[in-house]
C-alpha cells in the first residue's frame, strides 16, 4: 500500500509514516516546513519528502492519503483531495485500524509530560522483555526513533488532546480504545480549538469512557481536574499516584528527585535512582510504574529499568558549550511547562545565572491566552528573553512584571546578539520552543564562541 502523508513533519504524523515503513508500505509526505529531528529520521528510512502542499502531488495516486491536523480547508492538495474523490483518512484513525487493533494499548494523556512519561513506560516494557510496540511525540534516547511496531502485544502511545482532522473534531486518543491509560494532569491549554479547561475536561471523559472494566486508569492524585473528570462517571479500576500524603493502595515517592523510594501506601516497593530532575519527572516515573503494573511488569522491576532512562531528546537537552556558557534545548511551549523546565536546570545548576529564551509558537501561545502567565514562568530565571513574531500582542509588555531581568528582540539573529551581549562564563542558557526556533542553538554557539 502507497501512503501519502500531509504534514508528515509533525512529531506524530512522522511517528505513523515510520510504522507504515516498517510495516512495509510505501510512505511519501509533505509538509510546509521540513526541519530535524524529524526530517532526518524520515529520510534515514527512505521515506520521500516534499516541501509545500501543491496539488500537483495527486498525480502521486498514493492508495490513501492520510491528513494531519495541520491541514486545512483552502489547502490546495486537500482540496484537490476532495475534488478527486481520492480515498483520506486522519492519523489516529489510520493507526487505530492497522495498528493498534487487537493490541493492549497503553495511552500516556496529560498537558505535561506526555512524551517523557510514555518514552519511560516504553522503556520499562523493554527492559521487562515486552518488545513493545510505541509511537512518542519525540525522539527517545533509548531508541533512536520516535515510533516502532513492536514484536509483542503492547503498544505505548502518547495520546493527545488536540483534534484529529479537518473532517474529525475528537480529541486524537479517543481513536486509541486503550486497555491501561495514563491521566498525567490537565490545564487549559490548546487555546485554539478548546475554549476552556472544561471543554478539555470533556474530551478527557470520552477517553475514560473507552477503558474496558478490566482496564486500569493510571491518575495524578494531585490534579483536582482530573478529579472532575472521574466524576462524571469511571468504569475501571483507578491506581492513584503521587499524593502529598499516605494514602491507602496509591503510589508516591520518598526521598529526592533522582533517588526515590516507591511506596504503595507505608510499603516500599521500588526504588529509583536515575540522571533526571525535578517532581514532574519523579511523578512521571510513578505513572509509568503504575501503568507497566498493569501490563504485567512488578513495581520492583520498573523502578529498577528506570535506572538506564535517557530521557528524550529536546528535554533540557545539552546542545553545547562555547565560552564557558552552556546551550540547552527544550520542547517547553506552555507556561506551566516553562516553569517546570526552569526549576529542574535550577535544582542542577544551583546558583548558577539562568538565561531562560523563548519563542511562542504554540497556538495557544501565538492567541496570547497565556501571556499573563510569562512572568510567573520565566521569575526564577536570572534574564528573560523572548521572541516577538506577528502575534497581535506584545512580548514586551507581557515581560514587564519582570523589569530589567527581560528582553525581546523582533528576529532570531538580534535576540542571539543579545544574549550572546549579556551573557558571562558559567551562564546556562535554556532556549525553549515546540518548533525549530530558527536555529538559535548553533547561532548562539557560534556567536558565543565568536565573544571568546
Amino acid at each position: 500500500m502507497h501512503l501519502h502523508i500531509l504534514g508528515i513533519c509533525g512529531t506524530f504524523m512522522g511517528g505513523i509514516a515510520a510504522l507504515a515503513r516498517e510495516a512495509g508500505h510505501r510512505v511519501t509526505g509533505c509538509d510546509a516546513n521540513v526541519y530535524p529531528p524529524m526530517s532526518d529520521q524520515l529520510r534515514s528510512l527512505g521515506i520521500e519528502l516534499i516541501e509545500g502542499f501543491g496539488a500537483e502531488q495527486l498525480a502521486l495516486k498514493p492508495d490513501v492519503f492520510v491528513v494531519g491536523n495541520v491541514v486545512t480547508r483552502g489547502n490546495p492538495l486537500m482540496e484537490a483531495v476532495l475534488d478527486a474523490g481520492a480515498a483520506y483518512t486522519s492519523g489516529p484513525q489510520w493507526l487505530a485500524e492497522n495498528v493498534l487493533f487487537g493490541r493492549h494499548v497503553l495511552a500516556v494523556a496529560g498537558t505535561h509530560g506526555k512524551t517523557t512519561t510514555t518514552s519511560m513506560l516504553a522503556w520499562i516494557l523493554e527492559q521487562a522483555g515486552l518488545e513493545p510496540g510505541f509511537l512518542v511525540g519525540g525522539v527517545p534516547l533509548n531508541f533512536g526513533v520516535s515510533a516502532r511496531l513492536g514484536g509483542g502485544r503492547f503498544f505505548v502511545i502518547e495520546a493527545d488532546e488536540y483534534d484529529t482532522a479537518l473532517f474529525d473534531k475528537r480529541s486524537k486518543f479517543v481513536h486509541y480504545r486503550p486497555r491501561t491509560a495514563i491521566l498525567n494532569n490537565l490545564e487549559h491549554d490548546h487555546a485554539d480549538i478548546f475554549p476552556d479547561l472544561a471543554a478539555i475536561e470533556t474530551q478527557f471523559h470520552h477517553l475514560v469512557r473507552t477503558v474496558p472494566a478490566s482496564g486500569r486508569l493510571v491518575v495524578n492524585a494531585r490534579d483536582e481536574a482530573l478529579q472532575r473528570v472521574l466524576q462524571r462517571g469511571c468504569w475501571s479500576e483507578v491506581q492513584r499516584f503521587g499524593p502529598k500524603r499516605e494514602e491507602p493502595g496509591a503510589l508516591r515517592a520518598r526521598g529526592e528527585p533522582h533517588a526515590f523510594d516507591v511506596l504503595r501506601g507505608s510499603l516500599k516497593i521500588g526504588r529509583v535512582e536515575w540522571a533526571l530532575l525535578g517532581e514532574h519527572n519523579q511523578l512521571n516515573a510513578l505513572a509509568g510504574i503504575a501503568a507497566a503494573e498493569h501490563a504485567g511488569v512488578a513495581p520492583e522491576t520498573a523502578a529498577a529499568a528506570l535506572a538506564s532512562f535517557q530521557n528524550v531528546r529536546r528535554r533540557l537537552e545539552l546542545r553545547g558549550e562555547a565560552g564557558g556558557v552552556k546551550v540547552y534545548d527544550d520542547f517547553a511551549h506552555h507556561p506551566t511547562a516553562m516553569r517546570t523546565t526552569i526549576d529542574g536546570l535550577r535544582r542542577k545548576v544551583g546558583a548558577a545565572r539562568i538565561l531562560a529564551v523563548f519563542e511562542p509558537r504554540s497556538n495557544t501561545m501565538k492567541l496570547g491566552t497565556m501571556k499573563a502567565q510569562l512572568p510567573w514562568a520565566l521569575e526564577d530565571a536570572d534574564l528573560a528573553f523572548g521572541l516577538q513574531g506577528d502575534w497581535g500582542w506584545s512580548v514586551k509588555e507581557a515581560l514587564a512584571p519582570l523589569g530589567a531581568k527581560a528582553a525581546t528582540a523582533d528576529t532570531v539573529d538580534a535576540l542571539v546578539a543579545a544574549i550572546a551581549r549579556a551573557a558571562r562564563p558559567g551562564d546556562q542558557v535554556v532556549c525553549m520552543s515546540n518548533g525549530g526556533f530558527g536555529g538559535i542553538h548553533g547561532k548562539l554557539l557560534a556567536a558565543l564562541q565568536g565573544h571568546q
